[in-house]
């Protein structure tokens, strides 16, 4: 520890407590320190050894690197003394994972579950809880940021003094990272999430944006996108009993203020937070896994928050026991439903014209002038608190409904897409032999790029595509990736470029995007005189193209690049998209 790091230390422990519900703060006095700043990495794995080495019941185990080069870490508590998730699931025990240190400069959750396993196991045996549930938790999953402390990162958030940085060592975001996995980071979290199989998993946060007087708001899984049967009883059953047992424990939460534009007040509307397959919460749903995000507020006392989150880790506990067999049950139907699934409902929009009516706490908006720029700026006025009802958006519609093929053809050229689908134990089929089959082709006929990157890709949107019929080659060492089976809606969600996190958008097809051949204009120019005398019909589209389009009329080039795109001249592999789509069973 530096000298900047040691009297940050001690000016902690000199820090008053901030006040906060007196059953939330731990009766060890130790517990107190977790209250006023959140512990270097190093202190916070020594704090779950410690409990494993005291405790038959809970065990640390190590997953692969981070990109740091440091493991993984997983604490589980299982009240049986059974480690194996597989056989945890054979038991009809309810699998609850809490996730932390995501953005290790919000780290309420990383104080908040180490407070939560202390109490757990100080009761282990007469927990009535834990007979039903088995906590997993991950201390913090960007040990890169984590170690990369500091002070002012989060310029707007009350404390702690401390705390990490939101990029990992390869200064990505992990919480855009879990379609493309670029972070070994993701690639580690995923095998252990495909391992354990959770039925419900929490991901702790820290707010930004407005003023309110919540200490807890909570992101669900877009219900609309979960599909009738898990969406259904996470929007009705799960997710209210949640919010009840907050209630219950006087520490009242409320959805995820989130407004459209960013900077307007909550009572002009909130908006349901759309969590695509490349947030953490969108990945895991894409295996019906209950998925819910917690964001404490920014602006509260950290003291306040950590309690905060400590309730809402007790409340999930509490529900999870309570409803565990119809939570496993619920899960279970939707995993066969989905692995027989032939209709994808992809790219969810906000309906804006449908809007619930919620019951929020928050302080009126007002706008005065600002002494730095002399114009008009926003503030809360917390001496005119309101309690009213605001407008709820949450409605989400898809864009498009895929019609999935029976398999997909990944020639093996394309080793990264493989790898991707194999970190996330995709079942693929090796191809043994060369043959010739019929599949559907698909080409890119439009899609739109930023001009700045955007987590280390520039990521494609807009995609418009056309589909043709085509005999394909399918090579000895080729990949065939069946469709039906638990997978199923990541194999989509990658490989059907429309969608919004496919792995054509995050760029990994960008090859096929670019001509490879090209034309000497003085060379081409007789050829392209025989091209349009033995195209009568080409050649009525050249006249044409050229009496209604002036800069066309005057630029050469143009002409003839028209006419080259049209001969047999033209690579046809371009924008063609190597992935193919078989319809049909195969002898």
């Amino acid at each position: 520890m530096n000298k900047f790091h040691l009297i940050i230390s001690l000016l902690c422990f000199l820090m008053p407590v901030f006040q906060c519900h007196a059953e939330t703060i731990g009766s060890a006095p130790a517990d107190s320190t977790l209250y006023r700043f959140t512990p270097v990495y190093d202190s916070v794995i020594a704090s779950y050894k410690r409990l494993a080495m005291q405790s038959s019941k809970a065990r640390l185990f190590p997953y692969g690197k981070t990109d740091i080069g440091l493991p993984l870490q997983l604490f589980v508590i299982s009240a049986n003394g059974i480690f194996d998730p597989s056989r945890l699931h054979e038991l009809g025990k309810c699998i609850l994972m809490i996730n932390n240190g995501i953005h290790p400069g919000e780290p309420d959750g990383i104080n908040a579950s180490i407070l939560f396993a202390k109490e757990l196991l100080a009761r282990v045996d007469d927990n009535k809880d834990l007979k039903n549930v088995v906590v997993c938790i991950i201390p913090t999953l960007n040990i890169d940021g984590a170690l990369n402390r500091g002070c002012c990162s989060r310029a707007n958030q009350n404390g702690p003094p401390e705390y990490g940085f939101r990029g990992n060592a390869k200064n990505l975001d992990l919480n855009r990272d879990f379609m493309k996995c670029d972070a070994s980071n993701t690639r580690s979290f995923i095998k252990m999430f495909r391992q354990w199989n959770p039925d419900v998993l929490l991901d702790t946060h820290v707010s930004d944006g407005a003023d309110y007087s919540y200490t807890m708001t909570l992101i669900s899984t877009q219900p609309d996108k979960l599909y009738p049967i898990t969406g259904n009883y996470s929007k009705n059953i799960l997710t209210p009993s949640l919010y009840k047992q907050m209630d219950r424990r006087k520490d009242a939460m409320c959805p995820y203020v989130n407004t459209e534009p960013w900077e307007n007040p909550p009572d002009s509307g909130i908006i349901g937070f759309l969590d695509t397959p490349r947030f953490l919460t969108g990945y895991t749903s894409l295996f019906s896994t209950f998925s819910y995000i917690s964001e404490s507020h920014m602006l509260k006392p950290f003291a306040n928050r950590v309690a905060s989150t400590l309730n809402l880790m007790r409340s999930l506990l509490e529900e999870c026991s309570l409803q565990h067999s119809d939570i496993l049950e619920v899960r279970k139907a939707s995993i066969q439903d989905n692995s027989n699934r032939k209709e994808y409902p992809v790219n969810f929009t906000l309906n804006t014209k449908v809007h619930d009516k919620l019951s929020f706490s928050g302080y009126t908006a007002s706008f005065r002038k600002s002494d730095i720029t002399g114009l008009p700026r926003l503030y809360y006025d917390h001496s005119k608190p309101y309690t009213k009802e605001i407008p709820f958006y949450n409605l989400y519609e898809p864009e498009k409904i895929i019609h999935a093929p029976l398999y997909y053809l990944i020639p093996q050229a394309w080793v990264t897409v493989f790898e991707k689908l194999s970190d996330n134990n995709v079942r693929m089929i090796l191809v043994r032999e060369d043959s010739v089959i019929t599949a559907e082709v698909t080409y890119i006929d439009s899609f739109s790029t930023p001009a700045k990157p955007y987590e280390g890709h520039y990521v494609h949107s807009s995609v418009k595509i056309h589909r043709d019929t085509e005999q394909v080659l399918m090579r000895k060492g080729d990949y065939l990736v069946p469709v039906f089976q638990d997978a199923n809606r990541l194999v989509v969600e990658a490989l059907e470029p429309e969608c919004t996190d496919s792995y054509f958008n995050w760029g990994f097809f960008d090859s096929i995007l670019q001509e490879k051949e090209w034309f000497s204009p003085y060379v081409f120019e007789d050829l392209a005189s025989k091209i349009l005398a033995e195209n009568p019909e080409l050649h009525r589209r050249f006249q044409a193209k050229k009496t209604e389009d002036k800069e066309f009329a005057s630029d050469s080039f143009a002409q003839l690049y028209f006419i080259y795109r049209n001969s047999p001249y033209f690579e046809p592999t371009l924008n063609r998209y190597p992935v193919s789509r078989v319809l049909i069973q195969g002898k």
